[in-house]
């Protein structure tokens, strides 16, 4: 198809056709693009980025920040479902998202959209939601690739990232959607990663992305992000959006005319486009808006996480309960920004509590800084007070407001509003029987006001049916089963990018490295309020009969409680000492079960060679670092309650020993070691017990045969080098020191 269009056909065909959608060739259809990471928004006539105009009527579901924490992979997928169908209704080809990046910093004012701090999470949360989406004929759009954590300067900031932290941290997500899901398009970033505009990057786009994950797809520039077409088209840059753009279809043509673009790569991303407009179904007659609400309800139910509960949840139907906070009556459902959804109805708490119970309400505070037209600053609070002090229980009502937090722009504080902070220590002090329900779409600190309530309920941004859910979980009709995806910190400080994020300028370095959320917590064993993986419920589990196979490690969970539940089994792995820096544990697996009251059932849970593994930069590859690794089953990543362990062969690459390698590799080499370690024990007692070793083992053999007094034949050495580096005696040495390992262990 391609050689039959002209290069200036080309040329446009691979600029987009307007703010939404591509450009029309013979042979090839123009298709609709909109945002939808947790809702459709397709907006009428052109259509702004930022979410000002208004779009169609569509179900806002819980954005991934909530979608998250109910661990839930076959829900997710139903909500992609549902959002493919909608898409087709409105005769949508793609939908932009999810979006899988990492929640480096609590900061980032885009983390509602994002699902965790963790990347295993991300992907198997973000492949279901990809799964979903595409079996109903519509393509996702896998974003924001690659290391788009933050919004300040998101344009122009270059991300410093090493590689073994992209490798671990921040593609992993992307590559497990990529390879299990084949989403239609990927969403190439704003930033610089390493100093080069991800859109024009031939190593993200090309090597890593299309040659070694095996990616078939076309990949879409976020809107603006495209400075130089040509560069980025080499890179691997299919589909410049928004168009058009007569400046990058002039300049495309110049390239080809000049040989500095080989017309074969236009030919390519012509044909990728060709491929995804062909893909696209016909428009269907419409969808069931009622399942749907009912369903964006049930995913917000499994949503909200119960932090603390003293007795007081769930209330009773006949308690004087008082409701205090604007978000109950006006709740936030969803972030600000392109990615905001006009949706088909909202049930707001106050009136779903109110159908359930007598309630009395009192604002407390005002949002977005417009005040009640009656009462104003501390007589909303001295009212909200005087009803809590009347009322059997309070539900307190708090969070964050809009303009706290969207796209475009990161948080500057983790705390709730000023006025807020007043509130809750007012209300908490004249009622003990307060319940905190939390609105937010990024983490907020619960400090210094948690100790004084009796309950806190995370309900992050639930969607237009997060009142009917809240109402739920409140009066008990369903035990709250969501569990943090990511920590809770106690402070700001506390975080491990602190010093590190936004950056200076336009420069961000990731020198926390792999050290991001709960494997930095855990590993420097500072105290966080609530962990990863945290949640409590109506009911408790217990876990028992933990077996550990090869590839898969099964446990026997029970409810333990006296109602129904859900239970998240999670799954971490700790890996041995291997001379490279290791998290003190990672979340290798989990599995959700349904469990009625004194219910038992074995869960499995599969592991393959990349649980085990690290990224080894002098061979770049995985590789497995030989030795026992631990096996843990957590209620959160500090809550560990069965352990077992598993003994792994190393997979790392043998490097073959020169006199430049360091003592430590003579040392710690099958063959060289042992009869090294014998001289050097030798010495070290014949002068008293000095640990030559330790010493010595940093410095290159060669300079150590320099030192006077060394007792080292260098003819003798040379000789057990060309030994040592036989493969076939390599074998032999590491197959008698795994028996001689195997034995010990039995021994013990």
């Amino acid at each position: 198809m391609p050689a039959e269009l002209s290069v200036i056909e080309k040329a446009a065909v691979v600029v987009g056709g307007g703010f939404w959608k591509t450009h029309a060739a013979p042979g090839i259809r123009s298709v609709l693009i909109t945002d939808g990471p947790h809702g459709l928004r397709k907006q009428e006539g052109g259509g702004d980025h930022l979410g000002l105009g208004t779009s169609t009527p569509a179900t806002c579901f819980p954005p991934a920040v909530a979608l998250a924490s109910t661990f839930n992979a076959e829900l997710v997928e139903r909500v992609g479902i549902a959002l493919g169908k909608e898409a087709r209704a409105e005769d949508v080809t793609v939908l932009l998202g999810p979006g899988v990046n990492i929640k480096r910093s609590p900061l980032c004012g885009r983390n509602f959209e994002y699902f965790s701090e963790d990347p295993l999470v991300s992907g198997r949360l973000g492949a279901a939601l990809v799964r979903g989406i595409q079996s109903q004929g519509v393509g996702a759009s896998l974003k924001h690739f690659a290391a788009n954590n933050q919004e300040t300067n998101r344009m122009t900031v270059s991300a410093e990232v090493d590689e073994r932290t992209l490798r671990e941290l921040y593609l992993p997500a992307f590559e497990m959607i990529v390879k299990r899901e084949q989403p239609w398009t990927v969403m190439c970033s704003y930033n610089r990663l390493n100093g080069v505009a991800a859109a024009e990057s031939h190593w993200l786009l090309t090597k890593v992305l299309r040659d070694e994950w095996g990616f078939q797809g076309a990949v879409v520039s976020d809107w603006g992000a495209v400075d130089g077409r040509v560069p980025a088209l080499n890179a691997g840059t299919d589909l410049e959006m928004p168009g058009p753009q007569g400046d990058s279809v002039t300049a495309i043509v110049e390239a080809v005319a000049s040989g500095e673009l080989d017309e074969r790569v236009l030919d390519a991303s012509v044909e990728r486009i060709r491929a995804l407009a062909a893909k696209a179904g016909p428009a269907t007659s419409g969808y069931d808006v009622d399942a749907h609400h009912a369903l964006a309800r049930q995913a917000a139910e499994e949503s909200i996480v119960l932090l603390r509960n003293d007795g007081v949840l769930p209330l009773g139907p006949t308690e004087r309960i008082a409701v205090i906070g604007e978000l109950a009556r006006t709740p936030r459902i969803q972030g600000a920004g392109s990615s905001q959804v006009n949706p088909t109805r909202v049930d707001n708490a106050l009136d779903q509590l109110s159908a359930r119970a007598s309630v009395d309400f009192a604002a407390g505070y005002t949002l977005g800084g417009r005040p009640d037209p009656e009462l104003r600053g501390s007589d909303l609070r001295d009212e909200a007070v005087k009803l809590a002090a009347r009322s059997d229980s309070v539900l307190l009502f708090l969070g964050l407001p809009e303009r706290d937090e969207s796209e475009g722009y990161d948080r500057t504080r983790l705390e709730l509003p000023d006025d807020q902070l007043a509130l809750v220590h007012a209300v908490a002090a004249v009622n003990p029987r307060t319940a905190v329900v939390l609105t937010n779409g990024g983490v907020v600190t619960l400090e210094p006001w948690h100790d004084s309530v009796a309950a806190i309920l995370e309900c992050w941004l639930l969607g237009q049916a997060g009142g009917a859910a809240i109402a739920d979980v409140v009066f008990g009709g369903t035990s709250p089963s969501g569990r943090l995806a990511e920590s809770i910190p106690l402070r700001l400080q506390d975080t491990p990018s602190y010093l590190n994020f936004p950056g200076e300028g336009d420069v961000v370095r990731y020198a926390e490295g792999i050290f991001v959320g709960y494997r930095y917590y855990e590993t420097v064993e500072t105290p966080v309020r609530y962990p990863f993986g945290y949640g409590l419920g109506y009911t408790t589990f217990s876990y028992s009969e933990l077996r550990v196979g090869r590839d898969r490690v099964s446990v026997t969970v029970t409810n333990s409680g006296r109602v129904a539940g859900k239970e998240v089994v999670q799954l971490y792995v700790s890996a041995p000492p291997s001379g490279v820096r290791v998290p003190a544990r990672e979340l290798r697996g989990f599995a959700k079960v349904a469990l009625q009251p004194g219910e038992s059932r074995s869960v499995t849970i599969s592991l393959d060679d990349r649980s085990f593994s690290f990224w080894d930069v002098d061979s770049s590859s995985w590789v497995i670092a030989g030795g026992d690794y631990s096996v843990q089953i957590g209620k959160s990543a500090h809550d560990i309650v069965l352990r077992a362990t598993i003994r792994r062969a190393s997979t790392r690459p043998s490097h073959p020993l020169t006199l430049e390698s360091p003592v430590s590799a003579w040392l710690a080499h099958p063959v060289t070691g042992p009869l090294l370690r014998r001289t050097a024990a030798k010495e070290a007692a014949e002068e008293g017990g000095a640990d030559v070793l330790e010493m010595v083992g940093s410095m290159p053999m060669r300079r150590l045969l320099r030192f006077p007094g060394v007792e080292i034949d260098r003819r003798q050495l040379e000789l057990l080098r060309r030994v040592a580096n036989n493969p076939v005696v390599l074998g032999v040495a590491r197959g008698v020191a795994r028996l001689r390992s195997t034995i010990a262990r039995s021994s013990d």
